[in-house]
């Protein structure tokens, strides 16, 4: 993952404002076929990312550890001995992924260090041929992950710092420039393509999770060839914004945004601690309600979570990791009416108690609250009647009351509502507020008493 890289100010075909660019630059794709391709996306929610490769056997920092040069590459690439896969089973991996509620998962096939999990004919890095476990340890897993109904992103590093034929190599060693040695430069791209075409023809993934591109500009590294390559055979496969005005949605890392993307699709990819791959020295989790409150935040804004986890280097997923994704499970399943078939939500101001969403219709409105409220829940500004209130996941119905509704005024009254403490979750409390059409609300200063 690139930790300092700016997001591009022009992503040609992701929305502005909320709308779609008329056309593709690449197919002439109209709004409705990108909306059209983009729907399973749109309604998935949660994801959970992979960052698996040789870096967890010393649990040492994945590619960036010789990149910075903290560690010596030559000592970096020697992990590739202890990487055996001993206890790796693909189908306890996709089973707890899917209990998490997950609808798609997102795996490093190859990280920047060039080591790929399947068995790549074009290098000689791979699981199969420079590791003991000597096997083709992508392939398992994506057949689980089809076999149980899941949706398949492949994660791919553009740049290739262990390839004798990619210029840099860390951020103090330079092989060549590529204008004065194109050729060298070429046997790269070649490369690089092969590969791409060997994961698009044996796996057709829905989605291409790209990074590192920030070292070359989108000419050098081919992107409209690339995206051609793989919508040759793969049309409906969605890429992700770091391939440089070629992508279909943003990416944000880590924080979460403060407001909401102008980017209709985008996806805030997490770690549970302070590390994407697996490292036995952070210890540094958060807990399962600051994930899933995290997570309520990026439903609030339109947008998906993909949380990350960290396999060791023999196959099993951390304890920890293990009770997260469970408890999310217990929440997701609890609350799936409020989840999948959701919006983004109203304006903060109108709802102070946490977090908002939208059903698709816009005439139910959920209220996720994190905390024990101190009194009734109070929403303002909403100008439709309320014809009932329930708590998502447990059926009770709540009891209401309108404040403040004068006959003289066009402000809406105050809305208030009892949670009893028998009906919070132990995480984070959904309710239910369904009106009586699509959601209309007041946005204005308030008024005052005219005398004619």
């Amino acid at each position: 993952m690139n930790r300092t890289r700016k997001w591009m100010a022009a992503i040609l075909l992701l929305c502005l404002g909320g709308k779609m660019a008329a056309q593709s630059p690449l197919t002439g794709e109209t709004p409705e076929a990108y909306n059209q391709r983009m729907e399973w996306f749109g309604k998935a929610k949660l994801g959970i990312f992979i960052h698996w490769g040789i870096y967890a056997v010393k649990g040492v920092s994945e590619s960036w550890s010789f990149y910075n040069d903290y560690l010596p590459y030559d000592e970096y690439m020697k992990q590739q001995k202890g990487f055996n896969a001993g206890k790796y089973n693909p189908k306890e991996w996709v089973e707890l992924i899917k209990e998490s509620g997950a609808k798609y998962t997102v795996i490093t096939t190859k990280h920047h260090d060039g080591f790929a999990l399947w068995n790549t004919k074009a290098g000689n890095l791979s699981a199969v041929k420079s590791s003991p476990a000597k096997r083709d340890l992508l392939t398992p897993f994506v057949d689980e992950v089809h076999r149980q109904g899941l949706r398949l992103g492949l994660y791919y590093s553009l740049l290739d710092w262990s390839r004798e034929d990619y210029p840099n190599k860390t951020k103090t060693t330079k092989r060549y420039d590529i204008r004065q040695d194109p050729a060298r430069w070429q046997s790269f791209c070649k490369f690089n393509l092969s590969q791409m075409k060997e994961l698009n023809t044996a796996y057709k993934p829905d989605l291409y999770w790209f990074d590192g591109d920030w070292e070359q500009s989108a000419e050098d590294w081919k992107s409209k060839e690339i995206v051609e390559l793989l919508r040759s055979t793969n049309p409906e496969v969605i890429i992700n914004s770091r391939i440089q005005g070629y992508g279909d949605y943003a990416t944000p890392e880590q924080g979460v945004p403060v407001v909401r993307p102008k980017d209709k699709y985008w996806e805030l990819c997490y770690t549970m601690n302070d590390s994407w791959g697996y490292q036995h020295t952070d210890t540094n989790y958060k807990t399962p309600q600051m994930l899933l409150r995290s997570f309520v935040d990026c439903l609030s804004m339109g947008g998906n979570m993909l949380l990350d986890i960290g396999p060791k280097a023999d196959g099993t997923i951390p304890a920890p990791q293990v009770e997260i994704l469970k408890e999310f499970g217990r929440w997701t399943s609890k609350h799936k009416e409020a989840i999948y078939e959701t919006r983004a939500g109203i304006p903060a101001e109108h709802f102070h108690g946490g977090y908002t969403t939208l059903n698709t219709t816009g005439d139910i409105l959920y209220l996720y609250i994190p905390n024990r409220p101190n009194g009734p829940l109070e929403l303002k500004g909403i100008c439709n009647k309320v014809n009932r209130v329930w708590v998502v996941g447990d059926g009770a119905m709540l009891n209401y009351k309108v404040y403040n509704k004068l006959y003289w005024s066009s402000v809406p009254g105050i809305v208030y509502i009892d949670l009893p403490e028998q009906n919070q979750d132990e995480q984070i409390t959904v309710v239910a507020v369904l009106l009586d059409g699509p959601i209309k609300l007041y946005r204005g200063e308030g008024q005052v008493i005219s005398v004619n």
